[in-house]
């Protein structure tokens, strides 16, 4: 299996907390690995750092073979790396059809010569279709002309996550994706997520546990800003310093 993504010894602090203090996690090409741990271990600091929102005070990110240390989230994106936050990201005033053709058009260099730069994008019939296609794959076929302030919580979540997979990433960090959903938009998005298996490399930090090891190919457990245990869901469910530090014994 070939690591996409290799993080080495990665620390960063803010004042006198250390949010991440030499975290060592890899994610291999396809595979969605889960990223848990207690409120406070450092997982969304850890996202920021991989982004590129934060850069880290020491150690080393290599994604697909190349050192992104120190690049910026610009840099971050054209290499492939796509991010969704627990905070819904989108642009309420425009359709959701609107909001997935501007991350398709975030690939102008993508759809040929740079002589139309001067079309209207709603006149690329080849990016509406796109937006319409990654619409339907997360359900929201029927909703395409709703405005996205006028859907729901849940459908907001499917209309990011079209946007983020419009964008075509190598790597997508999906933060907290159900936060804030009921039981059934929770179960919608965990059968989107499952249905990326084997064709998008995800890291997803998700505090449903129960989404988790039905999901995760693989489970990496952050406590205090370190990486305690990582392996199988199945492996992790029954690691003794796993429930110490953080599932208890209910699990």
């Amino acid at each position: 299996m070939t690591a996409l993504l290799e993080i080495s010894g990665l620390k960063r602090h803010f004042g006198g907390l250390w949010a991440t203090n030499g975290v060592d996690l890899d994610v291999v090409t396809g595979e969605v690995h889960a990223l848990i741990g207690p409120n406070g271990a450092g997982k969304t600091t850890l996202i920021h750092l991989i982004s590129g929102e934060l850069l880290p005070d020491a150690g080393t990110l290599q994604f697909a073979g190349s050192d992104i240390s120190q690049c910026t989230t610009h840099d971050r994106v054209a290499r492939g790396i796509t991010r969704s936050y627990q905070i819904t990201q989108i642009f309420p005033r425009l359709s959701l059809l609107e909001n997935v053709r501007l991350a398709v058009q975030s690939r102008q260099r993508d759809w040929g010569s740079s002589l139309r730069f001067w079309r209207p994008a709603s006149a690329d019939f080849r990016m509406i279709e796109e937006a319409e296609d990654w619409l339907s794959r997360v359900g929201l076929a029927a909703e395409v002309s709703q405005l996205a302030c006028d859907v729901s919580h849940g459908e907001r979540r499917a209309l990011e996550l079209a946007m983020a997979l419009a964008t075509r990433p190598r790597l997508l960090l999906l933060d907290e994706p159900m936060a804030g959903m009921g039981p059934e938009e929770s179960e919608h998005m965990a059968r989107l997520i499952a249905s990326l298996k084997g064709e998008q490399t995800v890291l997803l930090v998700e505090h449903d546990m129960d989404i988790v090891f039905r999901l995760a190919d693989r489970v990496s457990v952050l406590v205090s800003g370190r990486i305690i245990v990582s392996g199988t869901p199945d492996f992790v469910r029954e690691h003794p310093a796993v429930r110490s530090a953080y599932l208890g014994d209910a699990l």
